[in-house]
């Protein structure tokens, strides 16, 4: 029968025929844990197999991303609890400088096109962004994994959306995966794999695709899927050192539901809180003045986001009164900004920029907000209390840029 991507790749890792609806066992290739969650599996792992070895070192990692450096005393010893434990049984711990998990593991070559992996991140299906099936699961089933290197899954059904057209100028990746998350909502994709076509999906580049990736989990997907280009496939082929091979699905495969998206006529969009589904044109919303800016995430915390925002902010300030804030994704990226000149540039302009990692996402870092604050932030969600006890609204660097400039919610077009 031919298969979807998900199965396909879910086939690959089982001894079982893989189709929808089925409960199969899945071996994986990579399993992790991160200071949220982490301190839990090593707990869950002590009680349930005292003494015992992880399954395989090679493939277990920590990442630290959530609060870095901690800076409470819960997050201190949670992370310090998964060092004791890494140290113990030879585990890598990519710590409080590396960055974001999902980010790390694919720089690093640890995820490849076709390959798998679960972690304590509700995120970690931002894998997809390359052909990698990744999930986030809790404490107990990773402290499983960790020790018996597989688990069970249900095999979602898949829906396919096409996307017609080019993206305008002016539009960027974001501007798409909101129009998307608006048009699906946040039940759209409900237990569902996703995959994505069309001539804008062709032309992503990574940090696009894992813009779009990231979104999936705010439509309510089990996991994107976006089939991978060839520049997507020589870039994990250099960072895995290994020969790389796309997973593709198969002619004639079955589709729960297929969904085409128009956007042609696409302008900038926006998410207005509380939900990252409430979409509406940037331009509707220029009354509305902000008190602070948020550029990172996981959504978009890339150089190539970064590097972006940077030469749109080059010469100018942020309007005064205005926090702004940038947070790279990963320590790799924020070299490369420092080396090219691009964190002098944030500084410059009146941007706090701060170490890798989630930034305003988590408790307590840079990026949150106080009561009544408004900001623009270009993270993935926006529910009251996530980014703090204000109002968030969802955008792209480009419009995030601008609102700082300006004091008010704004297109890049404005500051041009």
């Amino acid at each position: 029968m031919p298969k979807t991507m998900i199965e396909k790749i879910l086939q690959a890792h089982s001894k079982e025929d893989v189709n929808a609806g089925g409960i199969v066992w899945i071996d994986i290739d990579v399993r992790s844990a991160r200071d949220f969650g982490g301190a839990n599996v090593v707990k869950a792992f002590n009680q349930h197999y005292p003494g015992d070895k992880v399954n395989d070192v090679s493939k277990t990692v920590f990442t630290f991303d959530c609060n870095v450096p901690a800076n409470t005393i819960a997050y201190a010893s949670n992370q310090h609890a998964c060092r004791k434990f890494a140290r113990g049984q030879g585990i890598k711990v990519f710590d409080c400088d590396a960055g974001i998990g999902s980010h790390v593991a694919i720089e690093n070559g640890l995820v490849v096109p076709g390959s798998t992996m679960v972690g304590t991140d509700s995120h970690l299906n931002i894998l997809g962004a390359i052909g990698a099936f990744g999930q986030g699961m809790g404490d107990q089933d990773i402290a499983f994994v960790f020790r018996a290197g597989k688990t069970w899954f249900e095999i979602p059904e898949t829906m396919k959306i096409d996307i017609k057209g080019k993206l305008p100028k002016g539009c960027t990746a974001k501007d798409l995966t909101l129009k998307v998350c608006g048009t699906l909502t946040s039940k759209g994709a409900l237990g569902m794999a996703m995959e994505f076509y069309g001539e804008a999906i062709d032309s992503l580049d990574l940090a696009g695709r894992i813009t779009l990736a990231s979104m999936a989990t705010e439509m309510g997907a089990i996991a994107p899927m976006i089939p991978p280009s060839k520049d997507i496939l020589k870039f994990c082929g250099k960072a895995s050192g290994k020969k790389v091979e796309g997973v593709f699905s198969d002619k004639g495969a079955k589709y729960a539901k297929e969904i085409t998206i128009d956007i042609s006529n696409l302008k900038p969009q926006i998410a207005k809180p509380p939900k990252p589904d409430n979409v509406v044109d940037v331009e509707s919303l220029k009354d509305i003045k902000v008190d602070s800016v948020f550029i990172g995430s996981c959504t978009n915390g890339t150089y190539d986001d970064l590097a972006r925002a940077a030469k749109l902010v080059k010469g100018r300030h942020v309007k005064e009164g205005i926090l702004a804030s940038v947070v790279p994704a990963t320590m790799a990226g924020y070299k490369r900004l420092l080396k090219e000149g691009h964190i002098a540039t944030f500084v410059e302009a009146g941007f706090l920029v701060s170490n890798p990692g989630c930034g305003g996402c988590a408790s307590g870092q840079i990026g949150m907000t106080g009561k009544d604050e408004v900001q623009v932030s270009t993270s993935n969600r926006n529910f009251a209390g996530k980014q703090g006890d204000g109002f968030t609204y969802l955008a792209s660097p480009d419009t995030a840029v601008a609102s700082a400039l300006l004091g008010r919610i704004a297109t890049a077009e404005e500051v041009k």
